[in-house]
Parts: C-alpha cells; sequence; structure tokens
C-alpha cells in the first residue's frame, strides 16, 4: 500500500501522476482542501495546459529547506506553514529550521529520516491527522533503527487533537487545532528549550503567524 499527501497543487498534479502509475499494489493520496498556493505549475514540472504531472520515487521525500536545530518533517499541505514558521524562528529567534515535504507516509523515506535524526537535536512532525498515523510510522521506525536509545535526540508530533473541530475557514479549523504555523514555532522553540522565545517570536511575528 502507498500513501501519498500532497503539499499544493503542482505535487498534487505529481501524485496523481503517481498513483496512476502504481500497477503493482493498492495506492492512495490525500486531496487537499482549500484552494492553492499559487505555485508556477510549469516551472514545478506540471504541463498547465493538461495539468499533467510526473510521478514521483515511490518512498522519497523532498528537503524544502534546510537548517541544524530542528526539522519540521511534514506530510501534506502543512509543509507550507512550517516554512513560514522557520523563517519567523530564523529571523526572530536565530533558529535554524529544516522543513521537509515527506511525500509518503508509506513507504517512508526512512534514509533521510535517519539523516534528519544526525544532524538535528530535534524533530517535529506535523500532519493534518489524528493520533496514530503520520508521526507513528515516524517515531516507530526511529525507535526501532536505534535513533532513540542515546536520549540525545527530541520529537514532538503535531497531530489534530481528538475533539470535534467547528465549522470554519481551513486557517481558522487549522488555528482551532493547535496546528498553525504560529503553533508550530511555539513547539520548535519548546523543544529545543527555548520557552523564553516563545511570547517574542510570536509578538514580532504578528499577522504573519496565523
Amino acid at each position: 500500500m502507498v500513501l501519498m499527501a500532497p503539499s499544493n497543487e503542482a505535487e498534487l498534479c505529481h501524485a496523481v501522476a503517481t498513483a496512476i502509475s502504481i500497477d503493482d499494489r493498492p495506492s492512495c493520496l490525500r486531496f487537499p482542501r482549500g484552494t492553492g498556493i499559487g505555485v508556477d505549475m510549469a516551472a514545478a514540472g506540471v504541463d498547465p495546459a493538461t495539468f499533467k504531472g510526473k510521478p514521483w520515487e515511490i518512498g522519497k521525500g523532498v528537503v524544502r529547506r534546510s537548517g541544524r536545530d530542528v526539522a519540521f518533517v511534514c506530510y501534506g499541505t502543512l509543509v507550507n506553514s512550517a516554512l513560514e514558521a522557520a523563517e519567523v524562528l530564523q529571523q526572530q529567534a536565530g533558529v535554524s529550521a529544516t522543513v521537509v515535504d515527506m511525500r509518503f507516509c508509506k513507504p517512508l523515506d526512512t534514509d533521510l529520516l535517519r539523516q534528519l535524526a544526525r544532524e538535528h537535536e530535534a524533530i517535529v512532525t506535523v500532519e493534518e491527522g489524528a493520533i496514530g498515523g503520520f508521526a507513528a510510522h515516524v517515531m516507530q521506525f526511529l525507535a526501532l533503527d536505534g535513533a532513540l536509545d542515546t536520549g540525545k535526540l527530541k520529537i514532538r508530533p503535531m497531530t489534530l487533537p481528538d475533539k470535534y473541530i467547528e465549522h470554519g475557514t481551513q486557517a481558522d479549523q487549522l488555528a482551532e487545532a493547535g496546528l498553525s504555523s504560529s503553533h508550530m514555532a511555539a513547539t520548535a522553540l519548546s523543544v529545543l528549550g527555548r520557552k523564553d522565545a516563545v511570547a517574542s517570536v510570536r509578538a514580532a511575528a504578528g499577522t504573519r503567524m496565523v
């Protein structure tokens, strides 16, 4: 079984092309809610006339931003919010964040996860899913692979809470769920032991972080 979650409109086209190309096992993808973010489709490898994408390499993620302190390991559209959080963390707190678009929950990019575990003090997984989803897959792999044995790597999962979310815009629902870019920045600072910087980062970000 192949599980995919695209992060924007161009990635959605590629995910559909990937699903079409898979003929040896079941596959599924999460169709994102809301509108696109204005990606240049041609630059992203999508035919703007037909919206035909190109199949991904199965089980391989993409590093969207490189850092050294904390890694946001994202599954789905929240990659974009993580990029916003990473920018504010760098400018306001001097925290260097990596942002990874995993693309796949199954199979996981285990080589990339090993690299992230070696090169960062902390990992924050981000998904529009409930407890027991993408984060659980990531943490089980890291545990079985021995990445947690020394106690040096810190991990925080960010998932949908186990409660009813009121109807509203996507941004409002994510804010209620604690999955906004502001929440991501605060989580990263907390896991790094920089709780003193949370209030100042939020204040400095203002309306940039929702």
